[in-house]
C-alpha cells in the first residue's frame, strides 16, 4: 500500500512585530535593542564581547524563514548569522545548532553551532561574492524539511544539505546571532515564517 504525503505550508507568520521583543529572549539590557522597527545587535564604537543570541522561545521543526539584515563593520572581522533547529545551552550565552553564516568568508554557508563546530556545506566564493550586498539588507530564506536543509541568499540557492546523523534533533528554536570579537553592528527585519505540515 503506498501512503501518499501532502506538504502544506502555513500562511507566513511574523515572528517579530516591530515594537516589542514579545515572544523572544536574550539580553536586551545589553546587546539587542530596536530601532525604527528593527532589531539592532551589537556596536560599532566598541568591540561585542562575546557571541550574543536574540532566541525565539517557541520551537519550530519543519519550515521556511525568511529574514532580512544587514552587517556592519570590518568585512574582514565582523560576523553574525540565523539560528534554527537550535537550543540554548543552560545557565550559558551561547546555544547548539545549524546557523545560516553572515560575514567574513562564510556568507550563504551552513555552520553548526557548538556541537561539530564547523561549516557542514558552503557556496563557491565567486558565486557568493556577486550575490552580496556589502553594507546594505540582504535575504536568507531557510527551508528546513525532515533531513533536507536549503539556504538561499538573496533569492539564489547557496547550500543544498541533507543531514546524515539521524541523533540531530530536528526541531528547536530560531535565533538572531552578533558574533564577538569586532566591532560590529547587525540589523533584522522582516522574519517570517511559515511551517510545512505533513
Amino acid at each position: 500500500m503506498l501512503v501518499a504525503f501532502v506538504l502544506v505550508m502555513a500562511a507566513p507568520v511574523p515572528l517579530f512585530d516591530g515594537k516589542t521583543f514579545n515572544g523572544w529572549d536574550g539580553d536586551t539590557a545589553k546587546t539587542w535593542r530596536i530601532e525604527d522597527g528593527v532589531i539592532v545587535g551589537g556596536s560599532l564604537d566598541q568591540v561585542v564581547p562575546r557571541n550574543e543570541f536574540l532566541c525565539t522561545l517557541k520551537k519550530y521543526a519543519d519550515f521556511e524563514l525568511k529574514v532580512e539584515f544587514k552587517l556592519l563593520g570590518d568585512p574582514k572581522q565582523v560576523n553574525a548569522g540565523i539560528q534554527f533547529r537550535t537550543k540554548r545551552i543552560p545557565k550559558h550565552h551561547e546555544v547548539i545548532g545549524y546557523q545560516a553564516d553572515i560575514g567574513q568568508y562564510y556568507w550563504g554557508a551552513l555552520y553548526d553551532e557548538s556541537r561539530r563546530n564547523k561549516v557542514l556545506a558552503t557556496p563557491k566564493k565567486e558565486q557568493v561574492e556577486k550575490l552580496i550586498k556589502h553594507d546594505d539588507w540582504n535575504e536568507y530564506t531557510i527551508r528546513a524539511e525532515g533531513s533536507r536543509i536549503r539556504l538561499w541568499l538573496n533569492g539564489t540557492l547557496t547550500v543544498d544539505f541533507t543531514e546524515t546523523d539521524p541523533k540531530i534533533e530536528r526541531d528547536g528554536i530560531i535565533g538572531l546571532q552578533v558574533h564577538g570579537g569586532a566591532k560590529a553592528k547587525v540589523f533584522y527585519r522582516k522574519v517570517t515564517i511559515e511551517e510545512i505540515k505533513k
